[in-house]
C-alpha cells in the first residue's frame, strides 16, 4: 500500500493512495481563507482498510445497488453478496474499495491505477481488467478516466466516492452550500432505494435541482419523503456529455463543476453520518457534512432494459471520465 501527491501551480494538492484508489486529501486554495481540504476521510491510508463509508475511494464492480442482489446475463441467473439489507451495495462487502492496485505510472500531476478481477470475485463473472487515472491539470481540473476490459462478458459500473464540503472537511454541514444539477428526472426507486424502472419528472419537486439553490432548502422534505433523511437518488443527466453539477460555497467562494459522459449523477448528502465516525484531525462528521456527486450508470441497471447497459464485453469496453473543476 502507498501514498502519491499531485499538485498543480496554482496551489491544488492531492494525496491519494492505492489502496481503493482513495482520495485522503484534497486542499484547494481560497482568496481569503487560505488552503481548505475539501473531501472528508482519514489521515492515513491504513486507516481506509477498516469498515467506513466509502470515503474517497472508488466503488465497484458495480457502485450503487442491485435488487437482491441478482442479475442475469448471457441466460444465466448471478447471486451477489447482500450486503445492505436485502439488496448488493458498491460491489460487495470485500469490492475494488478494499482492493490494492496496481500502480502503472505515477508523477506530479498524474497516476494510473489498474486492478484485474478474476472470475467469480464477489460471484461476478468474467475476469475485469478496471483501469483508473486521475489528473490533475493546471486548469485546476481533476479528471478522472474508467477503462474497463473483459475477455469474457460481465457488468460493471465505477464511481468515485468522494465526499465533498467546500468549506473544509472540518466545516459545517453543507446545507449552506449551494448545488446545480441538470436533470430534469430521477430513477425512481421503492423504499429499499430500488428503482421500479420509472423515470419520475422534477418539475414543482423538492427533488428538482436544476436552477442552483441551497441543499437545504428542501433537505428535510426531501428526506420525509423518501425516507433516506436527505438526499440519496440518481439523476438522469440531461446532457450525454459535458457539464452536469455545479457546487458552490458562498462562505469560501470555492465553485466545483462537474463534467462527465456517464448517463446518471447520484447525488448523497451524507444522511447516515451522526458524528460518531473521526475523521481526519479527529474530526467527528456530523450528518450532512458532505455531499458526494457519484457520476455512474444507473443503479439497478442490468435488471432495467430501458436504462443504460452497465454490460462490458470483449468488443465492447467502457470509456467513462469525470472532470472535477475548482474555482475560486
Amino acid at each position: 500500500m502507498q501514498t502519491f501527491k499531485l499538485e498543480n501551480k496554482n496551489g491544488i494538492e492531492m494525496t491519494v493512495t492505492n489502496l481503493g484508489c482513495a482520495i485522503i486529501s484534497l486542499n484547494v486554495p481560497t482568496k481569503e481563507m487560505g488552503k481548505k481540504d475539501v473531501v472528508l476521510g482519514f489521515d492515513k491510508a491504513d486507516d481506509y482498510k477498516g469498515e467506513h463509508p466509502f470515503f474517497g475511494v472508488v466503488a465497484g464492480r458495480f457502485a450503487n445497488r442491485i435488487n437482491k442482489g441478482k442479475f442475469e446475463l448471457g441466460g444465466k441467473t448471478y447471486q451477489l453478496e447482500t450486503n445492505d439489507g436485502a439488496n448488493h451495495l458498491h460491489g460487495g462487502s470485500n469490492g475494488f474499495d478494499k482492493k490494492v492496485w496496481n500502480v502503472l505510472e505515477s508523477s506530479s500531476s498524474k497516476i494510473v491505477f489498474e486492478y484485474d478481477s478474476p472470475d467469480g470475485e464477489e460471484n461476478y463473472p468474467g475476469n475485469l481488467k478496471a483501469k483508473v487515472t486521475y489528473t490533475l491539470t493546471d486548469d485546476n481540473v481533476l479528471r478522472m478516466d474508467y477503462y474497463n476490459t473483459t475477455e469474457t462478458e460481465t457488468i460493471c459500473n465505477l464511481t468515485n466516492h468522494s465526499y465533498f464540503n467546500l468549506e473544509g472537511h472540518d466545516g459545517k454541514p453543507i446545507i449552506g452550500h449551494e448545488l446545480q444539477v441538470l436533470a430534469k428526472q430521477t430513477t425512481a426507486v421503492d423504499v429499499e432505494l430500488i428503482p421500479t424502472g420509472e423515470l419520475k419528472e422534477l418539475s414543482d419537486t423538492p427533488l428538482c435541482l436544476y436552477e442552483l439553490k441551497p441543499i437545504g432548502k428542501n433537505i428535510d422534505e426531501v428526506g420525509k419523503l423518501s425516507g433516506t433523511g436527505g438526499y440519496d437518488h440518481n439523476y438522469v443527466l440531461e446532457k450525454k456529455e459535458g457539464l452536469a453539477a455545479v457546487l458552490y460555497s458562498p462562505v469560501t467562494n470555492i465553485r466545483l463543476t462537474v463534467s462527465t459522459n456517464s448517463p446518471g449523477l447520484q447525488i448523497y448528502t451524507a444522511n447516515n453520518l451522526d458524528g460518531s465516525l473521526v475523521g481526519k484531525g479527529g474530526v467527528k462528521y456530523p450528518q450532512h457534512g458532505g455531499v458526494c456527486l457519484e457520476t455512474q450508470i444507473f443503479p439497478d441497471s442490468p435488471n432495467h432494459v430501458n436504462f443504460p447497459s452497465a454490460v462490458v464485453s470483449k468488443d465492447k469496453p467502457q470509456n467513462f471520465y469525470t472532470e472535477f473543476k475548482f474555482e475560486w
